[in-house]
């Protein structure tokens, strides 16, 4: 069994639950702390702790909702909550939220004391079907996502979908698009599966979380550190960080939810793809279509464009000043490390507005 796989097992619903409450049994926490942003605080917490049976006190922790407060002086602030608090090296921290509270929780635990365990309870479908599996933690860097954090795995990761019920739809569709982007880069089959949305149920999302993890995890124990395999996981993300980076730094401009910005990156990396990787022109339309079908178009002027791509630079899957994208020979069939010239990239922002 690989490290990763012993390491931050993923459990699911009445069962998570269940190895939560061994788990407080057993490893006796010196203290326990529950991190939620103010809107899982409401919608979330009360259910969780509900499913937790324990005499021991919780100390709650909240930081902000959104994206604009995942950084260092938010994990500043928590790390001095938990030293008033008493935290120690066998303190515990459960993260109950969507992908920013997993993300920076799992940040504040693994450097706490150089590291205290943590289980992350994510409760949007972004951070079910992504943020919480294969350890990554992290925070942003001014605009810049995601350049500061270590690969750090949880104790486990419990999936509920019960709390889907509380997130609005627009945070659904985005965590969709990180299944979207799944289904590329494993099957033609999932890709039918999931973008079939019209006869989707509940008890279907069941199992298409399901299915996108264990995608996810199969690729992160065969590839822990991103050297080759797990580097298919950013399909979509090069041109979409930047773009979400970008909107989230111009005020004038209307913040996009990640998966919103992914959608967008999706369908330039699959125009690139078809340029550069003889990527079937009739799918490269189907695949358009259906994301457009899901997603709002997003404007872009000359100037934003020319501000994303230099963007891209900063990337963290770059080496040697090289930007490197992730494309696709055909659905399922990636190719890693692919470099394109900018004025590709501009003709998949044309391609983009005009279709």
């Amino acid at each position: 069994m690989s490290n990763m796989a012993a390491k931050g097992p993923v459990y699911y619903q009445e069962d998570g639950f269940l190895k939560i409450n061994t788990y407080l049994k057993e490893s006796k926490p010196s203290k326990v702390f529950i991190l939620v942003d103010n809107n899982t605080h409401r919608e979330c917490l009360p259910a969780f702790l509900q499913k937790i049976d324990t005499s021991e006190n919780f100390e709650i922790l909240e930081i902000e909702a959104g994206e604009i407060n995942k950084n260092l002086e938010t994990c500043t602030g928590v790390w001095n909550a938990l030293s008033e608090l008493d935290a120690d090296r066998k303190s515990l921290i459960i993260n109950v939220g969507g992908g920013v509270v997993t993300d920076l929780g799992g940040f504040v635990a693994s450097i706490f004391k150089r590291g205290i365990s943590y289980i992350n309870v994510p409760t949007s479908l972004l951070a079910m079907v992504d943020a919480s599996v294969g350890g990554k933690t992290g925070v942003d860097l001014g605009n810049l996502k995601n350049q500061i954090g270590v690969i750090n795995h949880a104790e486990m990761v419990v999936i509920d979908p019960a709390f889907l019920a509380t997130l609005p739809q627009a945070e659904m569709r985005s965590g969709l698009a990180e299944i979207l982007k799944h289904a590329l880069i494993s099957s033609e089959a999932y890709w039918n599966k999931v973008t079939n949305l019209s006869e989707l149920t509940l008890d279907d999302l069941d199992d298409i979380i399901k299915e996108s993890v264990e995608i996810k995890s199969k690729v992160v124990t065969e590839d822990p550190q991103e050297n080759g395999l797990r580097k298919t996981l950013n399909y979509g993300h090069t041109l979409g960080h930047a773009i979400e980076s970008y909107f989230l730094t111009h005020p004038e401009k209307t913040t996009l939810l990640h998966g919103e910005a992914i959608a967008v990156g999706m369908i330039l990396a699959t125009y690139l793809s078809k340029e550069l990787q003889e990527f079937p022109e009739e799918k490269l339309k189907e695949i358009t279509s259906k994301i457009l079908d899901i997603y709002e178009r997003v404007e872009f002027i000359k100037e934003d464009i020319q501000q994303i791509i230099d963007l891209m630079k900063y990337d963290k899957k770059n080496s040697h000043g090289n930007i490197n994208f992730v494309l696709l020979k055909d659905i399922g069939d990636s190719v890693i490390d692919c470099k394109v010239p900018n004025e590709l990239i501009w003709n998949a922002f044309e391609y983009y507005k005009k279709t």
